[in-house]
């Protein structure tokens, strides 16, 4: 998770491709060049273990846009493929 999201931070759109799991992952992965990344902090951590084949982690992105700032939460699901970790989905709210 802290990868990714240091992925999003830079604009690094390789790494989140190679991240994503490629049943989930849109077309267009472009960064929102009006939005800045401002820190991140992971809530709770659900299985994801050196032998779990799936994990789930809770977060809180903070983030700005010209409006102000904001705060992105979700519970973002991850599951183990080709010997890492893909983001697969998650729920935002």
């Amino acid at each position: 998770m802290r990868s990714r999201y240091a992925a999003y931070a830079v604009g690094d759109t390789a790494y989140l491709f190679r991240t994503w799991h490629p049943r989930t992952r849109p077309e267009d992965l472009s960064p929102d060049p009006g939005l800045t990344w401002t820190g991140l902090t992971i809530v709770d951590v659900a299985a994801g273990g050196p032998d779990d084949p799936t994990g789930e982690v809770a977060f809180r992105a903070s983030y700005t846009v010209a409006r102000g700032a904001g705060e992105l939460r979700e519970r973002s699901r991850f599951e183990r493929r080709g010997g890492g970790w893909v983001y697969v989905d998650g729920d935002v709210g």
